[in-house]
């Protein structure tokens, strides 16, 4: 099977983003490439990516589609991550609702790629083991949001949070890069997935669905958290299924009120998933 490529995305405003990169493009022997907007730009094909990196923060992404060379088949951001405690993330971009205070556009979701997402955050969580960090920083996904939402590709963030004290941490940067270098230099895209599923309920921090992928080999396309229940409809979730490189199963639900839950059970059956607690 031939290795799908990626591009590996970074802003050159963003501490962590730059940080992670800076150190990534140190552990591989990258070739000089031009993309259109990109300040620089490296093609390394022992990762099978390329790395680009542009002045726009990384919400203002939208333009990636126009720019990114034709064979690429979806996007890794390395990113900040504000507010809460200090953090290691993996999360989807979208609007679940009817305002885009962060990029995108409303009640639009991104497309992803549930087998790359749940192969960052589980190597994100044993880089971190490894290195020590785990005592100060949890490694958790997020539920899906801001943007960029329009982009036809999958997009996955990775992150770094969750205020400037962090974003400059080197060994930070370097539990990012090297979490990049392992699951790129290995067979990501067939990752073990026991269930490819929506998530629906819990924080932003979806601590029962990052147990899930982590303890399960459950994968995720989007995750709803609570706050974003009371505009979840049919036509969100269609996005969350429709939109998924990887086919889904399952629609997973912690802690949700009845109604939701009914509205879950109810999709999950005219769409032929299976529904049920994480």
């Amino acid at each position: 099977m031939e290795r799908p490529l990626l591009m590996l995305v970074y802003s050159l405003r963003d501490p962590a983003s730059r940080g992670a990169a800076q150190e990534l493009l140190g552990m591989i022997r990258g070739k000089e490439c031009s993309i259109p907007r990109a300040l620089y730009c490296a093609y390394s094909e022992e990762l099978g990516s390329y790395i680009a990196g542009f002045d726009e923060d990384t919400i203002r992404l939208d333009f990636l589609d126009d720019v990114a060379p034709r064979e690429t088949q979806g996007y890794v951001v390395l990113s900040r991550h504000s507010g809460g405690k200090p953090s290691l993330t993996v999360h989807y971009t979208g609007n679940p609702g009817p305002e885009a205070r962060y990029g995108g556009r409303p009640w639009e979701l991104s497309y992803t790629w549930p087998r790359l997402h749940a192969a960052l955050i589980r190597a994100y969580r044993v880089v971190a083991e490894e290195k020590g960090l785990t005592e100060e920083f949890q490694v958790v996904l997020e539920a899906t949001h801001h943007g960029p939402t329009s982009l036809k590709k999958p997009l996955v963030f990775i992150e770094i949070g969750s205020s400037e004290k962090e974003w400059v941490r080197r060994d930070a940067h370097r539990a990012m890069a090297e979490t990049l270098y392992r699951v790129l230099t290995s067979s990501w895209e067939s990752t073990e997935c026991t269930r490819v599923a929506i998530g629906v309920g819990d924080t932003h921090y979806p601590s029962t669905h990052t147990r899930g992928v982590l303890e399960k080999k459950y994968c995720y396309t989007h995750i709803f958290a609570k706050y974003a229940l009371a505009n979840l409809n049919t036509e969100l979730l269609d996005q969350a299924k429709d939109k998924s490189r990887d086919p889904v199963d399952s629609i997973l639900y912690a802690k949700v009120p009845g109604a939701v839950k009914k509205l879950v059970k109810s999709y999950a059956g005219l769409r032929g998933l299976y529904a049920g607690k994480v």
